[in-house]
């Protein structure tokens, strides 16, 4: 799968994570709200394993990612950072701890999940992002950070 299509589909998968947190966490809905914004969002796709597996992956380790979340932004408790900004850090985290590091390095991950920030988040959402997974990034001990 090419960079564009991974880009895409990180999209497609926060923006589904985002419907599912803002309509409750209801996770018989998953599936219909990941297939409609296929639909909307990535037409022309011609793989969604990818986005499926970002989204599982998510919910599957959603206390986990949330626990980690929190102690590495205490300012910020959880249900005070934005919807949008909240699963972005989700999504960017399931990659850079769950993720496959041949597939997605660390860096690729950070840096996809910045991006994603300035596409969908606010002013500062960015930043925001950049700082709360550096920090993680740091205190795992910077995988492959020579590579």
């Amino acid at each position: 799968m090419n960079l564009a299509n991974r880009h895409l589909s990180r999209s497609v998968a926060m923006q589904s994570l985002y419907e599912w947190d803002f309509s409750g966490r209801d996770n018989s809905q998953l599936d219909d709200i990941v297939g409609k914004n296929i639909t909307e969002f990535a037409p022309g796709l011609d793989s969604v394993e990818f986005i499926n597996r970002l989204v599982r992956g998510v919910i599957e380790n959603l206390e986990k990612l949330d626990k980690i979340i929190t102690k590495s932004a205490p300012e910020w408790p959880l249900e005070q950072i934005t919807i949008v900004d909240r699963n972005i850090l989700r999504l960017g985290l399931y990659e850079l701890l769950f993720g496959d590091r041949k597939e997605v390095p660390p860096k690729v991950a950070i840096n996809e999940a910045i991006e994603l920030a300035k596409s969908f988040g606010g002013e500062s959402s960015g930043k925001f992002i950049n700082g709360v997974l550096g920090t993680i990034y740091r205190e795992i001990g910077e995988p492959q950070k020579d590579e």
